[in-house]
């Protein structure tokens, strides 16, 4: 073997417990107006009066949440409560339900949409936070936003779920999450992060719809999300579940493998495990045609034009780590181990700041550093490397 899985599992403690978390506690935490930053650039500049987004500040709640879990540490629990106190009270809607998306640094809702997709984050975050501490509360508002969701947001007629809604839940005509994305009414991103979702809640809510649902949306998946020829995810859909998209994400693939295989693995059903088993190698096979010789795996091809995106982003590298080594752990095959460790050194070499901490939001493939993306913000939060270590501390435990 030309890797040490046990001294894979301990580099990622130091990096979790001594750059990744310190960051976040140390950097962003808002005194003056409480809650957490909403904005460090790339250069590493504070930016005090940025607005503060819905999936950071639940996935800040997150990440200290499932570190407390796993370590026991009283220390990641305070900061998990700093995140909570404030998402209670400022970021639900008590008149209409459900989360806003954004907040203005003082707390003021900035936009008040209901994004499925943050609705869903809140309750992967909420139900982490209740199986740190029992408080009943957050699992009350996690299992609110679950039925909401389904009262405003599925599909009766053609199965899965709209995008986007106003505050007052009716279907908006702009349902993207970001400028980005096409505006299609549903997307293989937030049934992902449903799917997330739904399984965290299962863990705690032993719910007869509930478990009708998730079961769904794995169906979904390897029914209409899957391309079953490719192996790779299809990215947009009209209301018909017409593909609306030509884009391979890799980093979407190889996320998508790994969180089906444990939302099957928490309905404790033998023959539906086995189903999805196989179309988790499918996809995690897909995911390594964007894996590079260096370790890192690139953001995206367009598969009509040719068009490669060829930046590795942080997430993705993370995600890369974690789908991989799932692979390794059901098929035995130690290709999929090595790119597990290629890509821990990649991260290492490039992605990491050794300087500043946390990670960089990007490397180009000539491994040029990203500082035009921010260091936190928005959508740059500790949720997915935080996630990568936690995942494979766990893993690497039974070796």
């Amino acid at each position: 073997m030309k890797y040490n899985l046990l001294e894979l599992k301990q580099e990622l403690k130091e990096e979790l417990t001594h750059n990744i978390l310190p960051f976040w506690m140390e950097q962003m935490v808002d005194e003056k107006q409480g809650g957490f930053y909403g904005q460090i650039t790339g250069k590493n500049q504070v930016v005090p009066h940025a607005p503060k987004g819905a999936v950071l500040n639940a996935r800040i709640l997150w990440s200290f949440s499932s570190a407390a879990l796993y370590f026991k540490n009283p220390l990641y629990t305070q900061y998990a409560r700093l995140a909570k106190d404030y998402i209670f009270k400022y970021f639900f809607d008590a008149t209409n339900g459900g989360t806003y998306w954004m907040l203005n640094a003082d707390g003021t809702p900035a936009d008040t949409k209901k994004q499925i997709y943050s609705q869903a984050f809140f309750i992967y975050a909420l139900v982490e936070y209740y199986r740190v501490t029992g408080n009943k509360e957050c699992l009350e508002k996690a299992i609110g936003l679950f039925r909401l969701i389904e009262k405003n947001s599925f599909d009766t007629v053609k199965n899965g779920y709209f995008e986007a809604y106003s505050q007052d839940w009716k279907l908006l005509e702009d349902l993207r999450l970001s400028p980005k994305d096409a505006n299609e009414k549903k997307t293989m991103n937030t049934h992902l992060h449903l799917l997330e979702a739904y399984t965290n809640l299962y863990r705690v809510w032993d719910s007869l719809l509930l478990e009708k649902q998730l079961r769904n949306l794995i169906e979904l998946f390897l029914n209409k999300i899957v391309n079953l020829k490719s192996g790779h995810l299809d990215l947009f859909f009209d209301e018909d579940w017409e593909c609306k998209s030509t884009i391979n994400s890799y980093g979407h693939d190889i996320e998508a493998s790994w969180l089906l295989e444990e939302a099957a693995e928490v309905l404790h059903d033998a023959a539906l495990l086995k189903k999805v088993s196989q179309v988790t190698l499918k996809i995690a096979g897909a995911a390594a045609e964007g894996f590079q010789p260096n370790g890192s795996i690139l953001n995206e091809k367009n598969y009509a034009t040719g068009h490669i995106d060829a930046n590795c982003d942080w997430w993705a590298q993370a995600e890369a780590m974690v789908g991989f080594y799932n692979a390794y752990e059901l098929s035995k095959d130690e290709s999929y181990a090595e790119k597990t460790i290629a890509t821990w050194n990649f991260i290492k070499e490039f992605i990491i700041d050794k300087k500043q901490g946390e990670w960089h939001w990007a490397v180009s493939s000539e491994g040029k550093v990203d500082e035009i993306n921010d260091k936190a913000g928005f959508w740059k939060c500790p949720y997915h490397n935080s996630r990568m270590c936690l995942e494979l501390m766990t893993r690497i435990a039974s070796v």
